[in-house]
């Protein structure tokens, strides 16, 4: 046995394990069927079992175990005192009020000078906030995989370290693929400078940055998602990573542009009612002031429609009105506007079109209205005016030029094309 060196008392020995941070058990060596009996407990055991010292002492180890307690470990503890060897293992044991907690064993046998085993100590260790933490982790790890919205954890710079099966969904994207890449990736061009520079702006400054963003899939068509993106600091206060909560929006947006398509469509005609064509022309209007790009508007007239109605009657002017509608569709680009202006009346919008080129494009819609026969009603025309819009001109003074335009083509016994200028 190795001598105690003069300069440290037993005393002292009997003072450090009584001070010590971790729990201090000492049993005699009894056989079964009782076992050990419990010979001294340190400070730091009686408070994490809630037992006095004198409650614990000729008790065996066993009026800490519980229902919870794992038997397989139990047997494994009592195999190693049997053959005299050293234990380390852990399982959860109880309080005298009956909570229990997780603790870690190391248990050595103390041997005689015979080398006969006398008695046993056990250092143990508490660690039910450790095991707390690792279940409160496990079930947030659980929650995050289960969540219909996606989440996205960085570290500071951006760099992707984390993102949940709905984020997968969301994207396309699967994990390993998006992990040590930023989440530039996703971006669609649908958001300007103005946008991103809103967005770091916050985040440098510690905020959260909430929008809803246009991402684009891993197919390549965009979707639409609600956003928050929060910064998360650790104990020192510094920023260590961002947490992004995603959630797809995609189908409310479409439902809500199918609302707003609705309010702006023609339900005969299928084409802009007055209502977006006014939206449109605003939007094309703006675009050519300030990109100083031609514009060219179209007013064009069923001739003699209230003729059409009175003989054939109104279920028959109303084909008419959609065979206008598909023929007006059919002769523009798929950049032009067809608007159901009013009544027998339509527009066209000609965006990035001089005059020249907007009368040509007159001319053929009035030649294929023409040529193209009428069911129950014979043969129509169409009678049109056409403008440019001039520097400086509001869009109602170009509507007006352009209506005059289709008086004059009237005027001059229809079926014919007439420019305001």
């Amino acid at each position: 046995m190795k001598a105690i060196p003069d300069a440290i008392s037993p005393q002292l020995l009997l003072q450090a394990v009584e001070q010590a941070f971790n729990s201090v058990l000492i049993t005699d060596a009894q056989p079964a069927p009782h076992g050990p009996r419990i010979l001294y407990a340190n400070a730091a055991f009686c408070a994490l079992s809630g037992y006095s010292t004198e409650e614990l002492v000729g008790q065996t180890p066993r009026i800490l175990q519980g229902p919870l307690t794992d038997r397989d470990v139990l047997d494994e503890l009592r195999q190693c005192l049997r053959d005299g060897r050293f234990f380390h293992g852990s399982t959860v044991n109880y309080r005298k009020d009956g909570e229990p907690y997780w603790v870690e064993w190391n248990i050595s046998p103390i041997r005689d000078a015979q080398g006969t085993v006398s008695h046993y100590v056990s250092v143990q260790r508490g660690f039910s906030e450790l095991v707390a933490a690792q279940n409160t982790s496990q079930l947030l790890f659980e929650a995050l995989a289960v969540s219909h919205d996606a989440v996205l954890i960085t570290d500071e710079n951006g760099v992707i370290e984390f993102a949940n099966p709905a984020f997968e969904a969301m994207t396309g994207y699967a994990v390993a693929e998006v992990l040590g890449r930023t989440p530039a990736f996703l971006r669609s061009g649908e958001h300007d400078d103005a946008f991103y520079a809103s967005l770091y702006e916050s985040l440098r400054a510690g905020r959260p940055f909430h929008a809803t963003f246009a991402d684009r899939h891993r197919n390549g068509h965009i979707f639409h998602a609600d956003q928050t993106i929060s910064p998360v600091r650790g104990r020192d206060d510094n920023r260590t990573h961002f947490v992004s909560i995603i959630r797809d929006l995609t189908a409310r947006v479409r439902h809500e542009q199918a609302l707003r398509d609705a309010a702006s469509l023609d339900v005969l005609t299928g084409l802009y009612n007055r209502r977006g064509g006014e939206s449109l022309l605003e939007r094309i209007y703006i675009g050519a002031r300030e990109g100083g790009a031609p514009f060219g508007l179209i007013l064009a007239d069923i001739d003699h429609f209230k003729a059409i109605n009175d003989t054939f009657g109104h279920p028959a002017g109303d084909r008419v009105l959609q065979r206008v509608g598909r023929l007006l569709r059919a002769c523009v680009r798929a950049t032009d506007g067809v608007v159901r202006w009013g009544g027998e009346e339509f527009m066209v919008i000609l965006p990035h079109c001089e005059l020249r080129a907007a009368m040509e494009q007159a001319e053929r819609i009035r030649a294929r209205i023409e040529r193209t026969p009428q069911p129950e009603v014979g043969p129509i025309t169409l009678s049109l005016g056409v403008a440019q819009l001039n520097a400086g001109e509001t869009v109602a003074s170009l509507i007006d030029r352009t209506d005059r335009a289709l008086y004059e083509a009237k005027r001059q016994g229809r079926n014919r094309v007439c420019s305001a200028d």
